[in-house]
């Protein structure tokens, strides 16, 4: 697996696109900061850069230089949660703003997975995390219902066969700092 996050840290930190496993599904993932990177990723997947995407981290303390503000219920569902769960954040900072959502906001994902940890520990930062799909299609269920044009797309495949891809997306809510919490998706 180090050998993996090795070559994945390394196309990150040259701007490129890697095509991952998370806790989730497959991702095609950039380093959040890197506005360049993240443009790539909006035309790889023909997707509009006014929708945004999830960004993976590994703890609280990540999260922190990240989001402005953290709700104490975003602690608490970070906590207690089972399943795969993304909260969107008001007042995102320190990200490329490309990335953020045009009222601020950010979703972040801590994941419950030792690859997607220890990549973005590597990174020392964010890493985005978006379904390995075109705009529009089907999230793939396996590595092998990924579109060719998104393997040719991409800088680098991991080469990590997972058992405990779950094939869902991850359950989205969102928390403003006014107390107000949604459930985008389930």
């Amino acid at each position: 697996m180090q050998n993996e996050i090795n070559k994945a840290i390394d196309v990150l930190k040259k701007g490129g696109l890697i095509l991952y496993p998370t806790d989730t599904v497959w991702g095609i993932g950039c380093d959040a900061t890197n506005e360049d990177a993240v443009k790539k990723i909006y035309q790889l997947k023909q997707r509009e850069d006014s929708k945004a995407l999830i960004c993976l981290v590994t703890d609280d303390r990540m999260l922190k230089k990240y989001v402005k503000h953290i709700p104490e219920a975003a602690l608490n569902i970070i906590d207690i949660t089972d399943k795969p769960t993304t909260i969107i954040y008001d007042d995102a900072q320190n990200l490329a703003k490309n990335l953020i959502a045009e009222d601020g906001s950010i979703a972040i994902r801590i994941p419950d997975d030792d690859f997607c940890y220890d990549l973005s520990r590597r990174l020392n930062g964010a890493v985005v995390s978006t379904s390995a799909n075109i705009s529009g299609f089907p999230t793939p269920k396996s590595f092998k219902e990924i579109a060719p044009e998104v393997l040719k797309g991409v800088d680098y495949v991991v080469n990590l066969q997972r058992e405990k891809i779950c094939n869902q997306p991850s359950t989205i809510i969102k928390l403003s700092n006014s107390g107000i919490v949604k459930v985008i998706r389930k």
